[in-house]
């Protein structure tokens, strides 16, 4: 009778264990098919535009003064070292163009180097440009700068840009964003990433291949003789000159 018992009760531990082993097989895979946050974002029907943009989900986001005639397209991955080059090169010589009413910007963020390096900073930290972009032109420009600077770029295969700490810490070099409660909100609640994935459609459906890309009036900047950006002052000036005139 007790040797009964104990194979009644092996018997009820084993199709325990074995219900276990399924339910969590079960709850594994429903995590595994569980879209992660930003596929959600992606798919979100509902999206919270930042202030001074405009277009569909407010992906259009042009700064410069009225009366320029010309529009410059500057293409560019947050996490793109290339794009730190020239940023740190030119950058300072397109903002002051954009001062002096020489040309207007429009931006389109990508996010491809996530995809490439199975990482999140391109879009976290497109995410975070759209908080700064909310609070103002000059707050975006200034923090796209910032993010570029040879102080706060990383490595491309260091994915900082990911932590919002992090970008939060590069925040605190722009006077319009630091302690900004509304932009550190807006960066820790993920406010603008269902923007930023839909700023990085369109950057998909552009048709640029590469970062950065500078474009004018359908036509590509690059250097002289070449098929890339031009990546020093002098080059830029050459190129945008003609540009300009074109």
């Amino acid at each position: 009778k007790k040797d009964k018992t104990r194979k009644q009760i092996v018997v009820g531990v084993s199709v325990v264990a074995v219900l276990a082993v399924a339910g969590a097989v079960s709850y594994g895979v429903m995590q595994l098919n569980k879209p992660s946050a930003w596929e959600a974002a992606a798919d979100a029907k509902n999206v919270s535009a930042p202030k001074n943009t405009s277009g569909d989900d407010g992906t259009t986001v042009v700064i410069g003064k009225d009366s320029a005639k010309k529009t410059l397209e500057l293409y560019e991955d947050s996490r793109c070292p290339v794009c730190a080059t020239f940023e740190q090169s030119v950058g300072e010589t397109v903002a002051k163009d954009v001062e002096a009413g020489k040309y207007k910007i429009k931006y389109i963020g990508a996010t491809f180097i996530d995809n490439a390096a199975n990482g999140e900073g391109s879009k976290n930290a497109l995410s975070a440009l759209g908080a700064a972009l909310d609070v103002s032109p000059e707050a975006f420009l200034d923090y796209k700068s910032a993010l570029y600077s040879a102080k706060f770029h990383p490595e491309e295969t260091d994915d900082k840009f990911a932590k919002d700490d992090y970008l939060l810490e590069v925040a605190d070099s722009v006077d319009a964003l630091k302690g900004n409660k509304a932009f550190e909100k807006a960066v820790k609640d993920g406010t603008y990433d269902a923007w930023a994935m839909k700023m990085s459609k369109a950057f998909d459906k552009s048709g640029v291949k590469g970062t950065p890309t500078l474009m004018m009036d359908g036509k590509k900047i690059t250097t002289e003789g070449s098929d890339n950006a031009p990546m020093t002052e002098a080059d830029f000036n050459t190129a945008i000159t003609a540009a300009l005139k074109g």
